[in-house]
């Protein structure tokens, strides 16, 4: 059931507040920065619901944990408010939510979830869920480069509006790899420019992108290519390293390392941009990492936070 109007309003005041007092201890302890490390469990080999997510993010020191806008779109107000305290409990922020629309498939599947979409947008939003995202895959078999240009705009311009009417952001992600680039008869968007360009086609106020160091790196962009986005335009940041003694152009999307596992992505310098434009959402380790995958969710849970902490350690310095 979706929530009231005055349990939205409820929820989210309560929520809100919390984010205020915590954002200040949070501000005391990074010094310069605003963005929140953060556990996405499905990025990491663990498989959990909700409140387990929340209970593995607060017992491994992380400071946001993803949100399951599907699992809370399904909960009446009792549960929402239920999951709420349970994060505030846990001292943590929410970080993004995934876009629950299929819309890449078809305008039937589309039109179902976008059906949906409203409900579940609703509820994230009710206990203080601000952002949503998806990623742009570089490549297509059926669609040219401008045919899928329309149907990425199109489509995900109606995800936009509906989600906006809620006061959340959508994030794109594109994907760099080149090795992905022949993997269809048609090459679709793969870097920043173009993630860009695709933002410009939407014309949505609250479309902004997802940032990913292993995508930044692929795509061989530059420290000068991140200094070029607002803070405000980022609505997610994931933290990758990659596998050495592999060149760039050969590097494989689903084989990828959790943040300076190996060095051979600049994890400092891309923090230090996120600093710089301001950037103020959750960063995500997104490894996919088969030898992460194999553990059991305690250990994984240890071991990416153990890898995220060495990674923000980079910037503690910072005045």
């Amino acid at each position: 059931m979706q929530p009231s109007r005055r349990t939205f309003l409820r929820l989210a005041a309560g929520a809100s507040a919390v984010a205020v007092s915590h954002s200040k201890g949070w501000a005391e302890a990074s010094g310069s920065w605003k963005f929140k490390m953060s556990l996405r469990c499905s990025s990491v080999g663990i498989k959990a619901g909700q409140a387990e997510a929340i209970r593995l993010a607060g017992q491994y020191g992380f400071e946001a944990v993803a949100v399951n806008a599907s699992e809370l779109g399904g909960l009446d107000a009792a549960g929402l408010e239920s999951m709420q305290n349970a994060r505030e409990e846990a001292g943590l922020f929410w970080g993004s939510a995934g876009l629950p629309v299929q819309f890449r498939d078809s305008e039937e599947r589309f039109e179902k979830d976008l059906a949906q979409l409203g409900k579940r947008a609703a509820a994230a939003a009710s206990v203080g869920v601000s952002r949503m995202g998806t990623y742009i895959m570089p490549t297509n078999n059926n669609l040219t480069f401008m045919r899928n240009m329309r149907l990425h705009s199109t489509r995900l311009a109606k995800c936009a509006k509906v989600i906006n009417e809620y006061g959340l952001k959508l994030g794109l992600e594109y994907v760099g790899p080149k090795t992905l680039w022949p993997s269809g008869r048609y090459s679709f968007i793969h870097d920043l420019a173009g993630a860009r360009d695709l933002i410009a086609e939407i014309n949505e106020p609250n479309v902004g992108l997802i940032l990913d160091s292993w995508h930044w790196y692929t795509a061989e962009e530059t420290k000068e290519d991140l200094l070029s986005v607002r803070g405000d335009e980022v609505v997610a940041c994931d933290l990758n390293d990659a596998p050495a003694g592999v060149p760039v152009n050969q590097q494989i999307d689903q084989k990828r390392e959790l943040p300076v596992a190996t060095g051979v992505i600049d994890t400092k310098t891309f923090l230090e941009c996120l600093v710089e434009i301001g950037y103020d959402g959750p960063v995500r380790a997104e490894p996919f990492n088969a030898k992460l995958n194999a553990l059991d969710n305690e250990a994984a849970a240890a071991a990416t936070a153990k890898a995220m902490k060495s990674a923000f350690a980079l910037i503690a310095a910072r005045g």
